[in-house]
């Protein structure tokens, strides 16, 4: 299975949306919105911000691996 490492953030707070490169081996825990400055942090339940606010899941859900 391919993982796909672009993901799309939209900040739930202006609705700005940026595509992002996801690491590998890392969870992100906190994004700043560049247009609004919002720091974004995992919706309860998620791993990182682009579980939460990603057009794509990050790389270990994608392989169905515990992410961190």
């Amino acid at each position: 299975m391919e993982v796909i490492l672009q993901s799309t953030i939209t900040c739930p707070n202006c609705g700005h949306k940026k595509e992002e490169t996801m690491p590998i081996d890392a969870c992100q825990y906190f994004y700043e919105c560049e247009n609004c400055k919002t720091v974004l942090k995992p919706k309860q339940g998620d791993c990182c911000v682009y579980c939460s606010y990603g057009s794509v899941k990050c790389p270990p859900i994608q392989q169905n691996k515990k992410c961190c």
